[in-house]
């Protein structure tokens, strides 16, 4: 008579325990020191050798050899216990033996002595379905028993007991078997069965086994079955209803190809599979390749497939379309591989923002781009001349030279005709200035007087930044705005290559002078100024002076506020002082009158 793979090859010594090292140790040193306990608990995954390590110790307690840790499997009393029908060992269920009247029987058999062995030895499996009541019964005769009594306790679920019960018991935790300790073995019976194998399907039982030695052998009894005594991954697929490992990798390939033909065609191929468990396996597939440190994918990506996969878990628990919620995931999973994770897009950004603050030049005029500016530009520079000539000689000599400035117009324009032959990306940056006009006049206008087109390459645009800090902080504050026009307009993969360009340092003061003029136009009282080049000397501009109330006008009368200051100390007034802290200026104009 055949007997299944699970009791034919239970283990019969410690030594044959698979994956509870720890447990088996510590029995074996108890059993060789004398150093015994009278109640034991064992908690663990079912399968995982609770019960047969009870009955293994339970067999090194009566050996006619004395209590050791290797029994000699000889004498009656271990052919008793190793046949289970030892008088002196009781084993309970307590799921089917769990009323109080129950335990009340067996307190009564603790108080005669065993008949033939050493010691009574009872073994209460499931212990945790016992009612309250029946643990209250049981507390006294477990804290304090007869010498010759030791109870076994064996649970799946600890937590379940009470803690006046975990405080009365030594508690030994069974791990799960781990996968390729199970796989081990399983070959191991394979052999002795004298039955072929592919290890990669043994690695399948092991992982459906889930760590449940007792699960795993059951499975293995099955495929020895169903596929004639060759157990190959087909058979064993097949047998267990999931998906070959093969169809998972073709489909994470054509997921990372975008291969949307390939992955309806596994919609189509995989309708026989439960949809639920083609998530399960592809979970587990992911799980594999990352324990593996596979380079093939990153971990960011694997995340971020779970995160789609338990979206799916979730929507197959409320009754959902099987095939359609496997199709919506597997689409959802090609699209998550276009999403750029935070920390890629902060470091683009810092190195973006990191080239437009490398130099900060002075205030300078720069270069126009656009034709309504330049023409501007050209607009200053004729007027401004004749304000600022005070005699009528070199009024008429700056009107002989407006002619000229009329002739140069079209120096500046020879760019606007070099620039008419553009290449594509030059189009696309004219395209993008007209964007950032339209959202924002301001913006454009900066945007314009400080950055110049250079070349458009491999998805990497190049400009020259010229730009002075006010300039830079407008710039900071709309770069995203910029980057995503960039983006929309050049393509979603753009690079933006910021060239800082540090401008000579322009001496002539006079188009800023001229500048001030032209905006508050006061020429009556600079013609009336005979001293303006010592002060110029000096690094000062003479202006006129807002009001007479200031400290600075001498006309406020004889108070202390109203003395004239030197301009050469006024700078080490207390106030002025005060204020150049706080302010922090680069150049400091003093306005007198």
């Amino acid at each position: 008579m055949s007997l299944a793979l699970a009791r034919k090859y239970r283990p019969a010594t410690f030594d044959e325990l698979i994956g509870q090292e720890a447990v088996s140790q510590t029995l074996s040193l108890a059993l060789e020191s004398d150093r015994l306990s009278h109640a034991y608990l064992f908690s663990g995954l079912r399968g995982s050798g609770k019960t047969s390590t009870a009955r293994i110790f339970a067999k090194a307690l009566l050996c006619e050899k004395g209590t050791t840790s290797h029994p000699c499997g000889v004498c009656s009393h271990c052919v008793m216990a190793l046949e289970g029908r030892h008088m002196d060992i009781i084993e309970m269920d307590a799921a089917s033996n769990r009323k109080i009247d129950d335990i009340r029987e067996l307190i009564e058999h603790t108080k005669y002595k065993p008949s033939t062995a050493r010691y009574k030895i009872f073994i209460i499996d499931e212990v945790h379905m016992l009612t309250k009541e029946a643990f209250n019964a049981l507390l006294k005769t477990l804290e304090e028993p007869p010498a010759f009594v030791k109870f076994i306790l064996a649970t799946t679920d600890p937590l379940k007991l009470p803690a006046t019960i975990l405080s009365r018991t030594q508690h030994f935790r069974f791990r799960k078997i781990h996968q390729a300790t199970l796989s081990k073995h399983l070959g191991h019976i394979l052999n002795l069965e004298e039955v072929e194998f592919e290890q990669n399907a043994l690695d399948i039982i092991a992982r459906s086994g889930a760590g449940s030695v007792r699960d795993a052998l059951t499975l293995l009894d099955q495929a020895i079955v169903y596929s004639k005594n060759f157990i190959d991954v087909g058979t064993v697929t097949n047998m267990l209803g999931i998906i070959e490992p093969s169809m998972l990798e073709a489909l994470l390939n054509s997921i990372f190809q975008k291969d949307e033909a390939k992955i309806l065609e596994f919609i189509n191929s995989a309708s026989e599979f439960e949809a639920e468990m083609v998530i399960d396996e592809m979970m587990l597939y992911l799980k594999e390749m990352l324990l593996s440190g596979s380079s093939q994918i990153s971990s960011t990506i694997i995340e971020r497939f779970f995160r789609v996969l338990a979206d799916a878990k979730s929507l197959l628990s409320m009754g959902t379309d099987g095939e359609f919620v496997l199709s919506l995931t597997l689409f959802k999973m090609m699209e998550a591989l276009q999403i750029r994770d935070i920390d890629t897009m902060i470091k683009t950004l810092e190195k973006e923002l990191s080239g437009v603050e490398l130099k900060e030049p002075e205030p300078i005029p720069l270069l126009k781009v656009s034709e309504p500016i330049v023409k501007k530009e050209v607009v200053a520079q004729e007027v401004m001349p004749v304000i600022q000539n005070e005699e009528p000689i070199p009024l008429v000599e700056e009107e002989q030279e407006i002619p000229q400035n009329n002739i140069e117009p079209p120096q500046i324009e020879e760019p606007k005709e070099e620039r008419k032959v553009l290449d594509a990306g030059g189009k696309l940056f004219e395209t993008l200035l007209e964007k950032i006009y339209d959202r924002n006049y301001d913006l454009g206008e900066c945007f314009t007087r400080s950055i110049v087109y250079v070349s458009f390459e491999n998805n990497r645009l190049t400009w020259e930044s010229s730009a002075n800090k006010e300039q830079k902080t407008l710039l900071k504050n709309y770069w995203g705005l910029i980057r995503m026009m960039v983006q929309e307009i050049f393509g979603f993969e753009t690079k933006i290559k910021n060239i800082a360009k540090e401008l000579p340092s322009q001496v002539e003061e006079p188009p800023a002078v001229v500048n001030t003029i032209q905006i508050e136009e006061p020429m009556p009282i600079i013609d009336n100024e005979p001293f303006i080049p010592p002060m110029q000397e000096n690094n000062f501009v003479e202006e006129e002076a807002p009001m007479k109330s200031s400290c600075v006008a001498p006309e406020a009368g004889d108070t202390e506020s109203a003395k004239e200051k030197d301009e050469r100390t006024i700078l080490d007034e207390p106030m002025i002082a005060k204020a150049l802290e706080l302010f922090a200026p680069k150049k400091v104009r003093v306005k007198r009158k």
